[in-house]
């Protein structure tokens, strides 16, 4: 029976996937095999000793830290564009709000008194106060081309936009995905004066971290828009209200309210809505749900932000090893020495490394003793070690 701590509510589509004859979920439980989490903060948190695993029902991890479970051996999943339609819709609303002028027009319509003529009249006469402007023809920057930054820029596209993506980081695979009419930027600072719109979605790390400041705001045009649903911190919140307050931007939109940003002309905050739909909780626990089940079960590692992705089919006569451990040269070695000093013939194993960590599968004929897992444990540089019968 594996034990699984939830630290926040989880849809119950994705606590469907770990079945009751085999898990007990709980938000109290003693000795977890396993956590799932949306947004808990776990820096402070005690991290139990029997803990395996971690699954973050979203795709940021800053609330998990990450160093701490990796140096215990604990594999930690997220899930990577099981949001990104969310916050794709969300990305347009907040394009029509600004560039439509949304917000204040709903205010002022809002306040509108007297008689139904009297209130037509003065809509004829306010409107004009309004007035926008359309997005096909329109320069959208993208920043950060992960699963939600290549579903906005696809979408800018199909609706008749010019898109110009920026992320030094993207990969082969990732690049099929995106339509080859998306221009590539060579610098963050070359795509500025060019856009209409720029929108980020990236992780917040050192490098991000007011990643649009005051000299990189002067870059762009005063007509620009700026839309942030992906971390705050990215941008340089001061520096945004100034060039609003100047009439050096024309609109800011952002998932992150702050007694800075109330009551600045062309702000739009959002309550953190980027992902806030059932269909978004449902995907993100899903995939975390069946993942961490995966790896409970049969030790293999998908969608995981700090262990290399391993997968291998199980045989059913087989007895599974699982070793978590430091990238270090002849580890692998001196697990293979330990199992054939014990007579334990391998039938098949897969080894994959990520950075500083490796991680290791291996099937044997027989039955793994303590005593070979003690002798696995003490090679300096094992982090942990499982035996899935």
């Amino acid at each position: 029976m594996f034990k699984v701590l939830t630290l926040n509510n989880i849809s119950i589509v994705g606590l469907e996937k770990l079945p009751r004859d085999n898990y007990e979920v709980a938000s109290e439980i003693q000795h977890p095999d396993a956590i799932l989490l949306r947004s808990f903060k776990m820096h402070d948190m005690e991290i139990p000793e029997t803990l395996k695993a971690v699954g973050r029902a979203g795709t940021g991890v800053n609330n998990i830290p990450l160093d701490k479970m990796t140096e215990k051996g604990v594999v930690v999943f997220n899930a990577p564009g099981a949001n990104a339609n969310a916050v794709k819709e969300l990305v347009l609303a907040g394009m029509l709000m600004a560039c439509r002028n949304i917000g204040p027009a709903w205010n002022f319509a809002c306040a509108l008194e007297g008689t139904d003529e009297e209130i037509s009249k003065q809509v004829e006469s306010g409107k004009k106060n309004y007035g926008g402007f359309e997005l096909p023809g329109k320069t959208i920057g993208v920043v950060g081309l992960g699963a939600i930054g290549r579903s906005v820029a696809n979408m800018a596209k199909d609706l008749g936009m010019n898109v110009i993506g920026f992320d030094p980081g993207l990969t082969v695979e990732g690049a099929w995905q995106i339509s080859s009419s998306v221009q590539q930027a060579n610098t963050f600072d070359e795509m500025l004066p060019k856009v209409d719109f720029v929108t980020f979605h990236v992780p917040l790390i050192d490098v991000t971290k007011n990643m649009l400041n005051a000299d990189r705001i002067k870059l762009m045009k005063d007509t620009a828009i700026i839309l942030n649903f992906a971390r705050n911190g990215i941008i340089d919140e001061n520096a945004i209200v100034e060039r609003l307050n100047n009439k050096k931007l024309y609109g800011y939109v952002c998932d992150f309210p702050s007694n800075g940003l109330k009551n600045v002309p062309g702000v739009v905050t959002l309550p953190h809505l980027g992902a806030s739909t059932s269909d978004a909780e449902d995907n993100c626990a899903v995939i975390v749900s069946e993942n961490v089940k995966d790896y409970l079960e049969n030790g293999n590692i998908k969608l995981s932000v700090n262990f290399p992705e391993v997968d291998m089919p199980r045989n059913g006569n087989c007895t599974r090893l699982t070793v978590s451990n430091k990238n270090e040269p002849n580890m692998l070695g001196q697990i293979s020495t330990i199992l054939a000093d014990a007579n334990l013939n391998i039938i098949d194993m897969v080894n994959k490394s990520k950075k500083d960590v490796a991680y290791t599968i291996v099937d044997v004929d027989s039955e793994i003793s303590e005593s070979i897992v003690s002798s696995i444990k003490a090679i300096k540089g094992v982090l942990s070690v499982r035996v899935l019968s």
